[in-house]
């Protein structure tokens, strides 16, 4: 229904414009130009790549330690063109950090890329110091030193820069990782484990290619097109899954785990499989369901993962593609912000013959609880709209939420305009418990870090803080359509002992490192 009366309004909106004004033309053209496709265009030629597991021993104090090499290099993305890149410990992404509940960990970051940069530990409970954020910058030809503890359920986390302005271009570039956590249920949860053959990350990014191979960073405003639109990001027509174009990857056993992490800048992914396969979400950013939840769409915003279980019979070829996704933004803005591409992702060749899978349990034990609120919660009212909160774009000296340690607090986040927004914050957990006075759809009901604002409406959050407390290094909270974050949509909050929150400051000395644009 909505794309025939989208169809008709196009179709008489269009006679009206040519008929009304000299730009209808233009703009029918502008229009019929931002529907993006590549289904009928891939041959699936290039086998998938999975990227290295560094999952250390513990050291003597039982610590362990991972060294990250953040390095410009080149990349070979499509034939016969080389593009210059960025990754860490190679030309582009990261490896697959490996890590568990109780673990103490230590990490070398050397920063040998042509900027100062950071790198963010998304969807990790840490210290604020330790975070990654804005605030801890590594400068070029130093080397950062972040340690902490491991205390949450297992779960798929990511990491990646975070720098004040100019994160969007540090992940375009190519600096993302996974973090897989495990803990003590993970391995008898009855879920596929063994990495690259039955357990599958999976890290899907779009980008523009210039005609001479290089990354095109261009951000084409649309303010001629359809007003508003014009702080989108990059929106790209090329699909890469583990930094590999068109690609396959051969499946030998019956039941397949997929790690589905959303690293682009800006654009909505909705996951299903080309013969409409069912398959059962059984985890979301921050631990497992409770229960698996059969599906056959998904949808993902920048940011956010998911943990799918999928079934396969010998024989058998299928291809992950993202639908049309359902923004919920109105037409014709919808086109200009992706809501009518399709792409074609990989495609899943199973063999002649499979190994034996487990069935899927029908719970996991160990999978957390839904958070409950105490009764009377503090309220916290945030509006996104455009590229600011609460009318307030960033300023990394003011300091806008202050927090008690294991506090549980509910969070309504209110969608205002008709754009593309995902909030994520971090060093907690939330669950989802209402949308515009609503129960939520059940796939956006597990523990979460990161979350599309459905509707133009309020998100209602139950948000558990972590006890890790600092009086002068913040947390943020900020849309992770990368565009918006970089031009001002983030906030910062402490979290402090309770009782103290009256008594810190909400205005911090910036030193030489912080860049307060």
């Amino acid at each position: 229904m909505a794309t025939v009366r989208r169809r008709v309004l196009l179709s008489v909106g269009g006679v009206a414009l040519v008929g009304g004004a000299g730009w209808g033309v233009n703009w029918l053209t502008a229009y019929s130009r931002y529907e993006q496709s590549n289904v009928g265009k891939l041959s699936f030629r290039n086998r998938l790549k999975f990227p290295e597991l560094i999952d250390p021993k513990p050291d003597g104090a039982g610590r362990r330690h991972y060294s990250l090499r953040l390095a410009p290099g080149t990349r070979t993305f499509r034939r016969g063109q080389k593009t210059d890149t960025w990754g860490a410990n190679g030309s582009y992404l990261a490896p697959t950090l490996r890590m568990r509940d109780g673990d103490e960990v230590s990490v070398a970051v050397a920063n040998k890329l042509p900027e100062r940069t950071t790198l963010h530990w998304h969807g990790m409970h840490l210290p604020a110091a330790m975070d990654g954020g804005p605030h801890q910058m590594i400068e070029r030809d130093s080397t950062w030193r972040p340690r902490w503890s491991v205390h949450q359920p297992a779960a798929t986390l990511w990491y990646h820069p975070h720098p004040h302005g100019s994160t969007g271009k540090h992940v375009y570039r190519g600096v993302a990782g996974m973090i897989i956590v495990d803990d003590e249920h993970s391995k008898s949860a009855g879920l596929p484990t063994t990495y690259g053959v039955d357990d599958l990350p999976l890290i899907i990014q779009d980008k523009n290619f210039h005609d001479d191979g290089q990354f095109d960073f261009t951000e084409t405003s649309f303010s001629d097109d359809v007003a508003g639109v014009d702080n989108r990001g990059v929106l790209g027509d090329t699909i890469l899954v583990n930094g590999v174009h068109d690609p396959y990857v051969p499946v030998s056993t019956e039941r397949v785990r997929l790690r589905l992490l959303n690293a682009s800048n800006a654009r909505i992914y909705r996951i299903g499989f080309t013969d409409d396969r069912p398959f059962h979400l059984v985890a979301a950013e921050n631990g497992l369901l409770r229960r698996p939840l059969e599906l056959t769409r998904l949808r993902l915003a920048p940011g956010e993962r998911a943990e799918v279980v999928v079934a396969f019979t010998p024989g058998t070829k299928t291809v992950l593609r993202s639908f049309p996704p359902d923004i919920n933004v109105s037409w014709p803005t919808d086109r200009f912000l992706g809501g009518d591409d399709t792409f074609d992702l990989v495609e899943f060749r199973a063999s002649a013959r499979l190994r034996k899978s487990p069935e899927l349990p029908t719970r996991f034990a160990g999978a957390p609880r839904p958070i409950e609120l105490p009764k009377d919660p503090t309220v916290r009212k945030l509006s996104f709209v455009g590229v600011q909160i609460n009318g307030k774009a960033m300023d990394l000296a003011r300091i806008d939420e202050v927090v008690p340690a294991g506090a549980t607090e509910v969070w309504e986040i209110e969608r205002g305009d008709d754009m593309v927004h995902a909030v994520h914050v971090h060093g907690c957990t939330f669950n989802v418990i209402e949308v515009n006075g609503d129960k939520p759809p059940a796939h956006m009901t597990g523990p979460k870090d990161t979350v599309y604002l459905p509707v133009i409406g309020t998100v209602r959050l139950a948000v558990k803080f972590d006890s890790l407390t600092d009086t002068k290094t913040p947390y943020m909270f900020h849309c992770h359509v990368l565009r918006h974050e970089d031009d001002g949509m983030m906030g910062q909050f402490l979290v402090v002992e309770p009782g103290t929150e009256k008594q810190v400051s909400r205005r911090l000395t910036l030193d030489d490192s912080h860049d307060s644009h």
